[in-house]
C-alpha cells in the first residue's frame, strides 16, 4: 500500500488512512518487511540470523540462526531490553537444530514489553566462545484474529452456560419442595428468568470487558510518526522539508547517527519508478528536516525516512511529496543546506535482469543461482563490480558499508534498506554494544559512530552480498549502490517473486 497521495505544500495523511495502512501493514524500521536479517560474525563463527517479531506484545519471536562452519557445539539466544542489560535479561534459549540442515538451528523467544531490544546469539565450538548482537524492535504491529472454529466453540460453551444457570435455577427452587410438595411452577419460572437474566447481564459485561481490551490494543498498534513534507526553491535550488507532525516525537530520545546521518532519506518517483535518490537531510529545529535536491525530474515521490534513536529503535517515516521541475543551473546552494557528499542520485529504468550498464562503460552484474525468487526464501543478492574493459572493479566503502540496496514492491506495499549486514540499523547495534560495555551515549553532532568495522575485510573486494527474503510476491525493483574510484554507481534491477512452492 503506497504512501498517501495528498499533495499539499506540505502534505499530510488523513488519520484515517494512516491508521488503515499502518494496521495493514507490520512496520517498525522498513515499510511491510517485518523479519529482521543479520548477517556477520558471533567471535570467530560467521552467522547469518533470522529474526522473525511475533506482531503482538508479549509475543514469541522465531529466531534462525545459521553457521556455516564445523565444529559447532551449541547455539544459544537471549532477549536483552535496551534498558535491561544483561543483568536483567532471561537466561539464553538454546536453539535446536534443523533436520536435514546441519548448519541451521531454530529457537523461540519472548518478548514481552513494547520497545528496543537486541539479540544475542551465542556460538560455542571448537575455536572457542562468540556473541553476536542483533537489534530488533518489540511492537505490536497486527491485530490476532480468533479462528473460525474457537469462535464456534466459544459460543457453544456461552450456550451451555445459559442453559446450565438456567436449570441450576430451577433446581435450587425444587431444592427448597417439602417432600411430596407439589412444584411451584410460577416460582420455578421466576428463578429461571432470573438466572437467565443474570447470566445474560455477565456475559454482556465479558463482551463489554473484551471490547475494550480489544479497542486498547487497536490504539497500542505501532505507527510510524505522522510526517508533512513540502517543496520550496532558494536560490534555483529546490529545497525538501519534512517535518515530524507527531506528539510522540517531542517525548522521544534524541537521534542517533547512522553511517554518520541523522536521517537517511529515499526518494522514488511514482508510478514510473525511474527515478532514485539516496539524500541525507539536515537538521533543521526539533522537528524538521531539509535538504537540497539533485537534478531529479518533476513528478510525485514517494519519501522513505530512516531514524533510529538513543534506545536503538529504528523506524521509517513515509511520505510523498510534488516536485517540480529542476532547473537548469542553479547557483551555489542556500547556506547551511549544503548537498551532503554522501547523496546520490539516479535516473533510469534495468536494462536487462542481471546487468545494469553505465555511461562510462562499467556494468554492475546480479549475481543468481538459478532458483526461482519466492516468498519466505532465503536468499542473498550478490553484486560484482566490472570495469570497461570487463575487468573486477575494487569497491570502496559508501558510508562505511561496501554496498546499499533498496527493494520496493511495485505497488509500494514492501520498502527496506539493505546492507551487507542485513536489515539491522548499524547504530542499534552499536548502541547495545556500548551500554553492554559500559560506554557513554554519543552526542547529537551525528558524526560520532564510528562505523569502520562495518566494512567486513573490505580489503580488494570486488563483490557485495547482502542477505534477505522477500515477504510478498509480486514485482519489485531493486536499486543498488556501490563505490569505486570515488564514484557511486546504482544499478537498477526488477526482479519478479513468486509465491513460495
Amino acid at each position: 500500500m503506497s504512501p498517501p497521495r495528498e499533495r499539499s505544500a506540505l502534505t499530510r495523511p488523513a488519520a484515517g488512512v494512516v491508521l488503515a495502512l499502518f494496521l495493514a501493514l507490520p512496520i517498525a524500521a522498513h515499510v511491510g518487511s517485518p523479519d529482521i536479517f543479520y548477517q556477520g560474525e558471533a567471535g570467530p563463527y560467521p552467522v547469518r540470523v533470522i529474526v522473525r517479531p511475533p506482531g503482538v506484545v508479549p509475543g514469541l519471536a522465531e529466531i534462525s540462526v545459521r553457521v556455516e562452519d564445523e565444529g559447532v557445539e551449541q547455539v544459544s539466544a537471549r532477549p536483552v531490553r535496551w534498558d535491561a542489560g544483561l543483568e536483567g535479561a532471561p537466561r539464553a534459549d538454546v536453539a535446536q537444530p534443523v533436520r536435514g540442515d546441519e548448519t541451521l538451528y531454530t529457537t523461540e523467544l519472548w518478548l514481552m514489553t513494547s520497545g528496543s531490544y537486541s539479540v544475542y546469539v551465542t556460538v560455542e565450538g571448537e575455536r572457542g566462545e562468540g556473541t553476536a548482537i542483533v537489534p530488533v524492535q518489540s511492537v505490536a504491529t497486527r491485530r490476532l484474529e480468533m479462528p473460525p472454529w474457537m469462535e464456534a466453540v466459544l459460543i457453544i460453551l456461552g450456550l451451555l452456560l445459559v442453559v446450565g444457570a438456567v436449570r441450576i435455577g430451577a433446581a435450587a427452587v425444587d431444592s427448597t419442595r417439602a417432600a411430596g410438595e407439589e412444584p411451584d411452577r410460577a416460582r420455578r419460572w421466576r428463578a429461571m428468568t432470573i438466572a437467565a437474566v443474570l447470566t445474560g447481564l455477565i456475559l454482556w459485561g465479558g463482551k463489554v470487558w473484551w471490547t475494550s481490551i480489544d479497542g486498547d490494543h487497536l490504539r497500542s498498534l505501532f505507527t510510524s510518526y505522522s510526517t508533512r513534507t513540502g517543496v520550496t526553491v532558494q536560490d534555483g535550488w529546490r529545497v525538501l522539508e519534512l517535518e515530524i507532525d507527531d506528539e510522540r516525537w517531542r517525548r522521544a530520545p534524541a537521534l542517533a547517527p547512522d553511517h554518520g546521518k541523522l536521517m537517511h532519506m529515499f526518494l522514488i518517483r511514482v508510478p514510473e519508478l525511474d527515478a532514485f535518490a539516496h539524500l541525507h537531510p539536515i537538521r533543521q529545529s526539533e522537528t524538521s528536516f531539509a535538504v537540497t535536491l539533485p537534478q531529479l525530474p518533476a513528478g510525485t515521490y514517494d519519501v522513505y525516512a530512516d531514524v533510529t534513536n538513543e534506545r536503538g529503535f529504528a523506524q521509517t517515516l513515509t511520505q510523498t511529496v510534488d516536485l517540480p521541475a529542476p532547473v537548469a543551473a542553479p547557483g551555489p546552494s542556500p547556506a547551511g543546506l549544503e548537498p551532503d557528499p554522501d547523496d546520490s542520485w539516479h535516473p533510469g529504468n534495468p536494462s536487462s535482469p542481471d546487468r545494469y550498464v553505465f555511461d562510462d562503460g562499467f556494468t554492475l552484474i546480479r549475481e543468481t543461482d538459478g532458483e526461482p525468487v519466492e516468498v519466505g526464501r532465503e536468499m542473498t543478492f550478490a553484486f560484482a563490480l566490472e570495469n570497461a574493459a570487463g575487468e573486477p572493479a575494487p569497491l570502496e566503502p559508501y558510508m562505511g558499508m561496501i554496498s546499499h540496496a533498496a527493494v520496493r514492491r511495485h505497488d509500494g506495499e514492501v520498502f527496506v534498506h539493505l546492507h551487507p549486514t542485513g536489515t539491522i540499523s548499524m547504530a542499534a547495534q552499536q548502541l547495545f554494544k556500548q551500554r553492554q560495555s559500559g560506554g557513554e551515549t554519543m552526542d547529537h553532532s551525528g558524526h560520532e559512530m564510528d562505523h569502520s568495522g562495518h566494512a567486513m575485510h573490505m580489503d580488494a573486494v570486488t563483490r557485495a552480498a547482502m542477505p534477505y527474503e522477500f515477504p510478498r510476491s509480486g514485482p519489485y525493483r531493486v536499486w543498488v549502490q556501490v563505490k569505486s574510484g570515488g564514484k557511486v554507481y546504482t544499478g537498477v534491477y526488477d526482479v519478479d517473486v513468486g509465491d513460495s512452492s
